[in-house]
């Protein structure tokens, strides 16, 4: 049987997850999913844990850390089915999570990409989704998600009305995200010059560019252990996500809205002097 989805999971330093994000492939994927792994480089065993645990899963050894987007296109290359998804490692598939997200592309030609409600373990909403990244929007987002964080009430009761509605964001998460292979070579996949963050933004606004939309569809339920890839080097990410920010903007937004971005950075560099703040959580990794 031809695949009708390719499933393209990067790892990095990732073994306590990528087990059970490869056995909800497993479970849940149906017969017509191809699991494809990508592993950038990590200590920790995770390649040997897909190779002996997993043999349907196709196994990338990178002798490098090659950045996300660009071993999400190392196996995008590789895969064979017409749609393709990318998925977390420390991301889990949810019975009948892979038939919605199909369903909202194939009851509707002109979406192209689609993500679904993510969840923490315990089952507290995350905003998985949002609006094009700008000065403004983020403000906004960042409330969002630290009132979520901080289980405040109300922001509590309104992300779960937001996460419980279907609708059409300027992108969703890269956490897990399902895109058609036409519209994903069409814009000629993730830009590699984010090394980690925001290039599942970049790419679902060229997607839009491109004349597809973007749906994010709650009938799709993933578990998603929000920010723990990220925890064994905050400093690391601290700085691919400064270098990712200025990117995007410098891309997106314009010289002035950069210049603006840099002062804050610089303001914000200087008020961390004698503490140590995680990289700003836009709900995505």
């Amino acid at each position: 049987m031809s695949p009708r989805v390719s499933a393209i999971v990067v790892s990095y330093e990732a073994q306590d997850h990528l087990g059970a994000c490869l056995a909800s492939l497993r479970d849940h994927g149906g017969p017509g999913l191809e699991t494809i792994v990508v592993d950038n480089a990590s200590r920790d065993g995770s390649a040997d844990l897909v190779a002996r645990a997993h043999p349907e899963a196709r196994l990338v050894r990178n002798a490098t850390n090659a950045g996300f987007g660009r071993a999400c296109n190392q196996g995008a290359a590789l895969a064979s089915a017409p749609d393709l998804l990318f998925l977390n490692p420390d991301a889990r598939l949810t019975p009948g999570a892979l038939d919605a997200l199909l369903r909202a592309l194939d009851e509707d030609p002109g979406v192209g990409v689609v993500g679904p409600r993510t969840l923490s373990d315990d089952g507290t909403p995350q905003l998985s989704f949002g609006p094009a990244l700008g000065l403004v929007a983020e403000w906004r987002q960042r409330r969002l998600v630290r009132g979520v964080r901080e289980r405040d009430p109300e922001v509590l009761r309104r992300v779960e009305a937001m996460t419980a509605a279907a609708g059409e964001p300027d992108w969703v998460s890269g956490s897990c995200l399902l895109i058609r292979r036409s519209a994903f070579e069409r814009v000629g996949g993730f830009d590699e010059a984010f090394f980690l963050y925001e290039e599942d933004v970049d790419l679902c606004l060229r997607v839009r560019a491109a004349g597809w939309r973007v749906r994010f569809e709650p009938r799709a339920v993933v578990r998603h252990a929000l920010g723990r890839s990220m925890a064994r080097n905050p400093a690391r990410a601290r700085l691919e996500y400064h270098r990712s920010h200025l990117h995007y903007y410098r891309k997106h937004n314009g010289a002035l809205a950069t210049a603006v971005l840099r002062a804050a950075m610089a303001l914000r560099l200087l008020s961390s002097l004698f503490r140590s703040p995680a990289p700003p959580d836009h709900g995505r990794k």
